[in-house]
């Protein structure tokens, strides 16, 4: 094997530890997370264990980070960034961003329906900030029920039930800033 190779070996149980501390994760909280032992966990942030597939794709979706960067691959040259929508709720969100934790940006379109949808309540932990790119936004935030025209924003805690959808049927496109612990966008303006 070559000396590349086995450096990138050498370096993934480190990473790994690193990572599992970041999160303010024990052995025990990632073991009962991916099935894999605890044991096996430390052997392997200690080096002891070589990390194969088997391991790393389960600590990859625990982590919530892309397989390359666990195992710390040299990057392409391509600069483009290619990220997978995830589909929910007959809605579609693209992530903008692949740093574990802290805020995630995503750009989340809803499609056209015949007929407006019936709000359906969700709570989650964590804070959202969203910013209208095109369309009507209708957002119902507990007592409040919003429509949000291209330009505006809105943040909220998303402990209180909210829900997103078109004001009028037609397709809506925003941003979104979604902190898991309650983190909060801060914006910041210049004084001119």
């Amino acid at each position: 094997m070559s000396d590349d190779f086995e450096d990138v070996l050498h370096a993934v149980g480190p990473r790994l530890r690193a990572l599992r501390r970041h999160r303010g994760m024990t052995l025990a909280d990632v073991a009962a997370t991916t099935g894999v032992s605890e044991s096996t966990l430390s052997r392997l942030e200690s080096g002891q264990r070589r990390a194969g597939l088997e391991l790393l794709l389960p600590l990859a979706r625990a982590y919530d980070v892309p397989l390359d960067d666990l195992v710390g691959a040299p990057r392409t040259g391509d600069p483009r960034i290619h990220f997978t929508p995830i589909h929910r709720h007959g809605m579609t969100f693209v992530p903008l961003s692949r740093r574990p934790g802290g805020m995630q940006a995503y750009k989340m379109i809803i499609p056209s329906a015949d007929r407006p949808p019936v709000p359906d309540h969700q709570t989650h932990e964590g804070h959202e900030w969203l910013y209208v790119l095109h369309g009507n936004l209708r957002l119902v935030l507990g007592e409040h029920d919003l429509v949000l025209p291209a330009g505006e924003a809105a943040e909220f805690d998303t402990t209180i039930p909210h829900w997103l959808g078109s004001a009028d049927g037609k397709a809506v496109e925003l941003l979104i800033l979604f902190g898991r612990h309650g983190e909060r966008a801060h914006l910041r303006a210049r004084a001119h």
